[in-house]
């Protein structure tokens, strides 16, 4: 399984397990129907791979270790009666839930939560926020996504 793949089968992993401030319902990497989720699946949290950006790390033929940043969309939706309220707790909870292993599992140099959007009320009385994740991970080209340990 390749490095991208970990990570995000990692990501997934942790969320399903968020229970305070607020306990996460339901976790996918399947795009769903938010409106045809029942009360009691929110929230409900997408997660899509998005950009990525890659360099060599190391000078060399056909293998070499390479650098890469990669972007995870978290695509949430929270209802309730304060909706506000409900992203707020929601984004605290996501950040308290990644900062516990920074390192995905050891497949990651680093995770970082970067941007946060809020849907402004559009799609009331659902809340929406998209939550923009960047992780730093390495690995080694040539040897089909090996994951090299630092």
């Amino acid at each position: 399984m390749s490095v991208r793949e970990n990570i995000a089968n990692n990501l997934v992993a942790t969320l399903q397990v968020v229970t305070a401030p607020i306990g996460i319902k339901y976790v996918t990497r399947e795009p769903f129907d938010f409106t045809k989720l029942s009360s009691a699946q929110f929230p409900a949290i997408l997660v899509r791979s998005a950009d990525e950006n890659r360099e060599d790390s190391t000078l060399g033929g056909s293998i070499s270790q390479r650098m890469a940043t990669i972007n995870y969309e978290f695509i949430c939706y929270v209802k309730g009666s304060v909706i506000d309220s409900s992203r707020n707790n929601l984004i605290e909870a996501i950040e308290e839930a990644l900062d516990i292993d920074r390192l995905r599992g050891g497949y990651a140099l680093d995770t970082q939560i970067t941007n946060i959007e809020i849907d402004e009320g559009s799609i009331d009385p659902i809340g929406g926020v998209i939550i923009t994740v960047r992780v730093l991970y390495q690995y080694t080209r040539g040897t089909r996504g090996t994951f090299i340990h630092v």
